[in-house]
Formats: C-alpha cells, sequence, structure tokens
C-alpha cells in the first residue's frame, strides 16, 4: 500500500540500531531515513573505488568516440574539452558528496533544502526517471552488446543476464553496491588501464582532421559533463553511511577523484579510438575491442559487462531511493528494495526498445542530463553557500517548509535554456539554428539563469538560527 508520508525521514523502524551496520550480505532495511550512528561505518578512501569502478565501462568510452566521430573535434581539442566537462562534474561532485556524513540522508533528501518539501518533488522525480530507467537502460545495453560478442548469444537473452545481476546486487542495497564496486576494481582497472595503452600506441591524432570547431568543443563538454555531473544526484546516496566525524573534505575529494580518473582516461581511449581507425557505423562495442590484441579484447568485453553492472547497481539504487524522496511511502521493510526491482523491470522494457539506434539514443541522453543537472546544481550549490553555518536539519523532515525560489528558478532555467539553446537532433533552438557555432550551450544558460533567479527569489526561503557549528 502507497500512502502519502508527511513525516519520511524517522529512524530506522525495522532493525535495531547497529544490526546492519557493515553486513554485506543482508538486505538494507527501509528507504531515506536518516542513518542511525550505530550504522554508521566506512572510510573516505572507499569513495574512491565506488565512483571509479562505475565509470570503467563502454558508455564512458563512448563519450570520447562522439567527441571525435560525431561532433567533430580533433584528437587535441577533445581531449580539452573532455577534461574541462570531466573536471566541473567531478567538482561539484566532491562537494555534494562531502555533505553526506554531516546530515546521514541521501542527495534527494538534501536537495529539499534548496527546493522546499513539497518543491522538491521536480528534481526527485526527474532522477528517479533519469537514474532508475535512463541510465539503467543505457548502461544495459552496452554491457548486453559487449556480451553478446563475447558468449555469441543472442542480444535479448545477454541483456537479461545482465540486468537479472544488476538487480541483484541493488536489491541487497548499500553495502553489497559498495563491497561490489571495490572487488571488481582491480580487474576493471587493469584491463582497461592496459587497453588505454595499446589504443593510445596504434591512435593517429593527425587522422582527425577536425571541423567541429567551437560548437564541437561545446557540445563535447556538455556531454562530458552531463556524464560525469550525472552521478552528482547520487553523491550523498554513498557517504550517509560515513561516521559524522570523518574528514568530509577527504570523503569530497576520493568522490571527485573516482569520478575524475575514470571518465577522463576512458574517455580519451574513446576519442583514441577513432583516430586509430575503429568503425563505430555498427556495432560499437567490438569496433572499439577490434583494436586490441584476441585475449585482450576478450577481457575487454566481459569488464564492459562487469562495468555495467557496477553502474547500473548505482543507478538502480539511488533512483530506488529517489522515488521515495517523493514523500510516497510503501508500508514495507524492503520498501527501497521493491522499488529497485520495479525500476529494473520498466528499464529492462526500455534498453530493449533501444538495443537498434542505441548510438544515437546515447548521445540525446547525455545532453538531456546536462539540461536538468546543471539548473538544478545551481540551486543546490547557492543554497549550500548562502546558508552554511545554519542548522537546517529540522527543515529535512518538515512538510510545511517551503522554498519556492528553488523550484521556479530550477524550471524557467529548464525551460529557457533549452527553448533557445539546446541543439539535439530532435530539437535545435533558434540560437544554434541561426548560429551554428554556438553548439550547445543549454547546461550553461540553464545554470546561470538557475542561479540568477534563485538569488533574486531567495527572500521566499525561511531561515534558522545559525548553529555553532
Amino acid at each position: 500500500m502507497a500512502t502519502t508520508d508527511s513525516h519520511p525521514v524517522t529512524p530506522l523502524e525495522q532493525l535495531a540500531p547497529g544490526e546492519y551496520r557493515d553486513k554485506i550480505i543482508a538486505v538494507e532495511p527501509g528507504g531515506i531515513e536518516p542513518i542511525p550512528d550505530a550504522d554508521k561505518h566506512g572510510r573516505p578512501l572507499q569513495l574512491l573505488w565506488t565512483w571509479a569502478s562505475p565509470n570503467l565501462e563502454f558508455a564512458t568510452v563512448f563519450v570520447g568516440v562522439l567527441a571525435v566521430f560525431a561532433f567533430g573535434l580533433t584528437f587535441w581539442q577533445a581531449v580539452a574539452a573532455l577534461v574541462l566537462g570531466n573536471l566541473l562534474g567531478s567538482l561539484t561532485h566532491a562537494v555534494l558528496s562531502a555533505r553526506g556524513p554531516l546530515f546521514g540522508v541521501p542527495q534527494m533528501v538534501l536537495s529539499r533544502l534548496g527546493f522546499g518539501y513539497w518543491g522538491n518533488l521536480l528534481p526527485a522525480g526527474i532522477n528517479a526517471i533519469m537514474a532508475g530507467i535512463g541510465w539503467f537502460a543505457v548502461n544495459s545495453v552496452s554491457g548486453a552488446f559487449a556480451l553478446g560478442s563475447l558468449t555469441h548469444l543472442p542480444v535479448l537473452l545477454c541483456l537479461i543476464v545482465i540486468v537479472v545481476v544488476q538487480l541483484a546486487v541493488a536489491f541487497f542495497g548499500h553495502n553489497l553496491v559498495h563491497a561490489f564496486e571495490r572487488y571488481v576494481l582491480p580487474l576493471l582497472a587493469v584491463v582497461f588501464a592496459v587497453a588505454t595503452v595499446i589504443v593510445l600506441t596504434k591512435a593517429q591524432p593527425a587522422a582527425a582532421t577536425g571541423g567541429g570547431g567551437i560548437g564541437g568543443f561545446l557540445l563535447t563538454a556538455s556531454a562530458a559533463f552531463g556524464y560525469a555531473a550525472g552521478w552528482n544526484p547520487y553523491a550523498a546516496d554513498y557517504t550517509r553511511y560515513l561516521p559524522a566525524t570523518v574528514s568530509r573534505r577527504a570523503a569530497g575529494v576520493f568522490a571527485g577523484l573516482g569520478v575524475f580518473i575514470s571518465c577522463t582516461v576512458l574517455e580519451i581511449a574513446g576519442a583514441a579510438s577513432v583516430t586509430a581507425g575503429a568503425d563505430y557505423t555498427s556495432n560499437p562495442t567490438t569496433a572499439f575491442t577490434g583494436e586490441l590484441p584476441p585475449v585482450l579484447s576478450h577481457l575487454t568485453l566481459l569488464c564492459i559487462a562487469l562495468g555495467a553492472v557496477a553502474a547500473n547497481a548505482i543507478n538502480i539504487y539511488s533512483g530506488s531511493l529517489s522515488f521515495l524522496s517523493l514523500n510516497i511511502r510503501l508500508s514495507l521493510a524492503w520498501r527501497r528494495a521493491i522499488v529497485a526491482l520495479g525500476f529494473g523491470s520498466i528499464g529492462f522494457v526500455l534498453a530493449w526498445t533501444g538495443l537498434d539506434d542505441a548510438g544515437h539514443a546515447y548521445e540525446n541522453f547525455l545532453l538531456i542530463i546536462a539540461y536538468w543537472v546543471a539548473p538544478w546544481l545551481a540551486v543546490v550549490l547557492l543554497d549550500q553557500l548562502l546558508y552554511r553555518g545554519r542548522d537546517d536539519a529540522p527543515l529535512l523532515a518538515d512538510p510545511s517548509f517551503r522554498n519556492w525560489a528553488g523550484p521556479i528558478a530550477m524550471l524557467v532555467g529548464m525551460v529557457v535554456s533549452v527553448a533557445l539553446f539546446s541543439n539535439q537532433q530532435l530539437y535545435t533552438g533558434p540560437v544554434p539554428k541561426a548560429v551554428p557555432e554556438v553548439g550547445d550551450l543549454a547546461p550553461v544558460v540553464g545554470f546561470v539563469l538557475a542561479g540568477v533567479l534563485y538569488l533574486a527569489l531567495r527572500p521566499l526561503r525561511p531561515r534558522l538560527a545559525r548553529s555553532g557549528g
């Protein structure tokens, strides 16, 4: 039974404090409640592998492929744009991750500070769909292609296998997700590192003559930012179990480094593979692995499949938390786990329908991510900056807390920026139509516009007294 929950942020009810703690093979109880001190555990270093492993997959490689193959950049232009986009997305990820140990709640619950209790339905709803369904479908497709190329089994059967494994990890929850990311990292890191070195030795930077200009550069930077910042709405989900006494700066640094290093290295490898002659007009995964020796090619295909599982375990888990942040309470001890299964099932259907045109669908999806994440980030980061030092924790569970400045700023920022500056196959705004050289400025405009509006509307945001911390 689902009911509107006026007090969804309450201590865990199903287990005594400390009973879940660091158990790995145990279903995480509850949903978005604050983590009791007795259940908090871990250290900031673990965030390095938690955020590196899910990016060691082909979806990351393909961001770099798009830079040269679709957006028309030279190799070195692509490198510069990819580094810029990843740096921005990783920095914001670090800032958001650092708040998890203090508050002990998921990122989309923390988002209520900038959007209000009910206004937060806007970003939480979008993220639930994008994470639990959208990203899940994107990564499942790349994993299915890789497993199919490795085993020569039908792609649909491979998709089913990938989805079942992903759902199993996400169903158990936080601790198993962290453990899975940790134990697959050595294999993923070694195989992808060797593959990257070989691809770079075969690369011919001069083969990519460019022609994309500043427009291609901005499209690439936006796509890279969309990929890296796509993890931002999950940031505190994976730091909320850390003790409040840990270094929050260290938590942010390790989380940001995990995203930046993994994304940048694999995206550069993707760009290099295009200059090496890889043909991405058919099966994109075999186009990349075709540049590698047979044994390494097979290992890379295996790692692409494992990387998809690593990414989607996080996507389903965080998507289910975002869904529960919509103020809907399921009267079940395993409510988060049940929601994860529901999202995975819907994502499977979407992935199945996207097997035929994965490349174009992925390109569009990356830019859509940046369209909503950028204005959401502007509101969240500004709110965090403007009201730092205030004890706002009680507002997280207060249904009477209204902050309409956030949803207004985000919605206007999204609508105006997309309407005027979007540059996609499905829709091109009047600005890029008139001046194609500008590429896609929608994320930048959305961020700036939402930030300015939030500053102008800040009187709508109630304030609490300053705390001593």
